[in-house]
């Protein structure tokens, strides 16, 4: 496991820490704010992956860029320990594990009404993402407070029976999924992932799809598959768009990047990228992760 967790440091290049923080209980977390000059703007919550800090997920995405452009506000915090707690047991994880007694819900849930009340953020247009850990956590918030959100997205995670089970959203939520089918850990056809790193147990992306789909009251079936143009042919990859019949407003899509691994499509997310490669699959450059799920969000407010 300690190789593990080297080995990730090394290919994703953890950040320092945050320079804001805010107190859960006797709790103090961090995380670092970007937001514009208009008030009461759109947010988006950015959660990172395992052994990453939310300053990864602003030098390795394209949030920060999409943000400025489009004139939202986005925020990164920083799990304890470099993790998440999201539903699933920590025998269920790979990597770190958050402190005994962390509730991540009520830390995200505390921002959202931080700059809901300064102003800062739009309480209709709030939404939330995430990619692994952060993914998980991100449909954890879902589970558990999806009255907070506007739309949600995960990047390369599947639901679990443990995460799955007690999930029981209070309103549907507009979903979108990315997940690559040459994932080493977190499989496309569920189960255990090929690496050596991976844990066992989770379902598969299209298990998974139909729960959020049975959430919304979609129909079970593929409303539409669209393959999108492979533009990078070095990548190794390519993107697949499958849509669903949902009701309006309750969209649930999901984004196959077929050959596609551990990775987030888009911006350079790693220090040696061909060590990346190896060890988490290849990224895809068709799209951009957070060009794609910004386009996505605005949609829902």
């Amino acid at each position: 496991m300690i190789r593990f967790l080297v080995l990730l440091l090394v290919l994703t290049g953890a950040n320092s820490a945050a320079a804001e923080t805010i107190a859960i209980g006797k709790v103090t977390r961090h995380y670092t704010a970007r937001l514009p000059d208009t008030k009461s703007a759109p947010l988006v919550i950015v959660l990172h992956g395992n052994t990453q800090t939310g300053a990864d997920m602003i030098t390795r995405t394209g949030w920060p860029a999409v943000a400025k452009r489009e004139g939202f506000g986005v925020v990164f915090p920083d799990g304890l320990n470099h993790s998440w707690a999201d539903l699933r047991p920590n025998n269920l994880r790979a990597g770190r594990v958050p402190p005994h007694g962390t509730d991540d819900v009520a830390f995200i849930a505390k921002l959202v009404e931080k700059f809901v009340a300064e102003g800062s953020a739009d309480p209709k247009r709030v939404y939330i993402t995430g990619i692994s850990n952060g993914g998980a956590m991100t449909m954890t918030l879902v589970c558990k407070r999806a009255d907070l959100f506007a739309a949600a997205a995960s990047v390369v995670i599947n639901l679990t029976d443990p995460s799955a089970n007690p999930c029981r959203p209070s309103r549907p939520m507009p979903m979108l999924m990315m997940n690559g089918t040459a994932d080493p850990l977190v499989p496309y056809k569920g189960g255990r992932g090929t690496s050596r790193f991976a844990v066992d147990g989770f379902w598969s992306v299209e298990k998974t799809l139909g729960f959020w789909r049975r959430n919304n009251g979609c129909e079970a079936k593929d409303a539409a598959v669209t393959d999108l143009e492979d533009s990078d042919r070095g990548d190794r990859s390519s993107v697949t768009r499958i849509d669903s019949n949902c009701p309006a407003g309750r969209d649930v899509v999901l984004y196959r990047v077929n050959d596609g691994g551990h990775r987030m499509p888009g911006s350079p997310d790693a220090r040696f990228p061909r060590l990346a490669n190896t060890f988490l699959g290849p990224q895809n450059r068709d799209i951009d992760g957070a060009e794609t799920i910004w386009a996505f969000f605005k949609k829902f407010p």
